[in-house]
């Protein structure tokens, strides 16, 4: 006889395979289960700064050199871990709903290495550099210092793009996810606690239209709500038995 977290993974894929416009978003949850850490809080302590004390637009116009060399170990220790399954999984999901926003609030781009390229960052990317200057973004995955300078303008004037505290989300990113939010029927939701404003609210959002929430995630005090799906447990483990279900394996 089916578990009954089994049969709540069954409800969820006949859910998502009968949804017109899913949206997938993902936390830091799935690439903790990469052995990333959260870079908040005392996980995420570097030479007993806080990620608030350096993600900041003061910190970098006060010690650009510091800030670059808490961005270089961090780009380390990232390209030093691999996508786990829940990445993979990921993939094989939108290969499979064509129709399905990805939105992630995680700039470790590990989504993208497990194959995963459409996909909306919505707090940027730690291996994307943006001139101040000429306002140009490109890539750099090894390291980057305060004298690097730009390849289009040749001015010594990167910064991570990324959005740091205080800073405004891309206004066209968020103008397009609002626009899917409007007509989202089922939204699911991997290793993200829910308390980190806009992407708080989108699960808000969809349940008030009446769609439905898939949430993954390790939280044992998960308020439960009339067409929530909660399962609990280790994105790695659940989302990849989510996915063969919509494969039909």
């Amino acid at each position: 006889m089916p578990t009954e977290t089994q049969l709540a993974i069954q409800r969820a894929a006949q859910i998502l395979l009968t949804a017109k416009h899913p949206i997938l978003l993902t936390g830091a949850g799935i690439s903790a289960e990469s052995g990333i850490p959260t870079f908040r809080g005392k996980e995420g302590l570097w030479k007993n700064f806080r990620a608030e004390d350096l993600a900041t637009p003061e910190a970098f116009s006060r010690d650009r050199k510091l800030v670059w060399e808490w961005y270089n170990w961090r780009k380390r220790l990232i390209l030093s871990k691999k996508p786990n399954e829940a990445h993979y999984a990921a993939y094989r999901l939108k290969e499979k709903l064509p129709n399905l926003l990805c939105i992630t609030q995680n700039v470790d781009s590990l989504h993208k290495r497990a194959g995963l390229k459409d996909i909306l960052e919505m707090h940027g990317n730690i291996f994307r550099v943006r001139c101040q200057k000429c306002f140009r973004v490109g890539i750099i995955e090894g390291e980057v210092t305060h004298e690097t300078a730009c390849k289009y303008c040749n001015l010594p004037e990167l910064r991570p793009d990324i959005v740091w505290f205080g800073e405004a989300l891309d206004a066209s990113l968020m103008h397009e996810i609002h626009s899917q939010l409007l007509r989202c029927d089922v939204i699911l939701v991997v290793g993200t606690s829910g308390h980190v404003y806009p992407a708080a609210g989108f699960a808000i959002e969809v349940r008030r239209r009446g769609g439905y929430v898939i949430e993954i995630n390790t939280d044992e005090n998960h308020r439960a709500f009339p067409n929530d799906i909660y399962l609990q447990g280790n994105a790695a483990t659940l989302l990849p038995q989510l996915d063969s279900l919509l494969s039909g394996d």
